[in-house]
């Protein structure tokens, strides 16, 4: 499964409020415009369109714990892992690290994340 490891905990509801809309056309269309957190602004689930190969819509996943965040793909959703998936991903990765700079990836199965670390 793609994934992102941050080390550590980001502050859920500050990424929420700054969150930026993503949108690229070219060379594949990929469109994620809002977030969604629970209660206790643990989890969020940000729904995603990729249109590459296929036509696919899928939830990612930002989990936060007291020592790291996870960023993933929703398991119920299990999209097929095309290249769009993997930078929509990515994008959601580099987004958190724009408003958090101080954050290091830890672990990544990511090719497009790895060149940012």
């Amino acid at each position: 499964m793609p994934h992102v490891v941050f080390n550590k905990m980001i502050d859920l509801p500050m990424f929420s409020e700054k969150f930026k809309k993503i949108f690229q056309k070219e060379p594949m269309l990929i469109k994620v415009d809002n977030i969604f957190t629970d209660k206790h602004k643990r989890l969020a689930l940000l729904p995603t369109v990729v249109i590459d190969s296929q036509n696919q819509n899928f939830l990612i996943e930002i989990n936060v714990k007291e020592e790291k965040t996870t960023v993933r793909l929703y398991p119920r959703t299990d999209p097929e892992k095309t290249e769009g998936v993997l930078v929509a991903l990515s994008m959601v990765g580099k987004l958190i690290l724009d408003i958090f700079p101080d954050l290091h990836v830890t672990k990544t199965n990511i090719e497009k994340m790895k060149e940012v670390n």
